[in-house]
């Protein structure tokens, strides 16, 4: 209001992909690397554009994927990767679910996007999370709530692979600026807690699943 009271415009904010853009995110990953909890800078479709250290030791005994790496696109990841349930503790309903329900979200509000629509096909041509997707996703919603869904303030279970956290939980921290706003990006936190917990979930019980908990199964 001052600015415009004055006669005086806020500088633009720098546009995605141009050189300002860049400088920004360099500067931004410097920011997130004071941080020591697992952090991620990612735009619409979750392809990643920034990760500190703690994030990537995290995830650093996920085995190479083509497609879904968490470096590369953290919603496939999540969704397409055998490795997730080792490192994302209640992978189903912890983690699944709630971003089945945003990548839904997405794909209504940007219905053209190429990116997206790659994903929808991916998780068409994957029978259980298109049950998921198409079944288990509104019966879980009905149950628990729109707000569940939401990142931001969640509480999800973590399989660290450091001995000193283990099996403990995380409040995802949802924030952006105005600049990466203008991305269409969101950073994303997990604040790992200290206290410990009796794993769940894991590679085996993931790869032998043959549908998810929330769709019953059809003889």
């Amino acid at each position: 209001m001052a600015y415009q009271a004055g006669g005086r415009r806020p500088a633009p904010r720098p546009a995605p992909g141009t050189p300002e853009a860049q400088a920004y995110l360099q500067d931004y990953a410097v920011l997130m690397e004071a941080v020591p909890f697992p952090s991620l800078v990612v735009d619409h479709r979750w392809d990643v554009l920034l990760t500190n250290t703690a994030f990537r030791t995290l995830f650093q005994d996920v085995e190479p994927h083509p497609t879904a790496l968490p470096s590369d696109n953290f919603l496939r990841f999540v969704l397409f990767h055998p490795d997730a349930a080792t490192v994302l503790g209640d992978h189903e309903a912890s983690w699944c679910l709630p971003m089945l329900a945003q990548f839904a979200a997405a794909a209504e509000r940007y219905g053209h996007d190429r990116g997206l629509q790659a994903i929808r096909r991916d998780i068409g041509q994957d029978p259980i999370m298109e049950a998921a997707y198409r079944h288990g996703l509104p019966h879980w919603l009905r149950a628990v709530g729109e707000r569940a869904a939401e990142p931001d303030g969640a509480v999800r279970p973590l399989l660290h692979p450091d001995p000193r956290w283990g099996a403990t939980d995380c409040r995802i921290v949802a924030e952006t600026t105005p600049t990466l706003a203008d991305m269409d990006c969101v950073r994303l936190t997990m604040v790992v807690r200290e206290t410990r917990r009796a794993p769940s979930g894991g590679r085996a019980a993931r790869r032998a699943a043959s549908h998810l908990r929330v769709v019953p199964a059809v003889d």
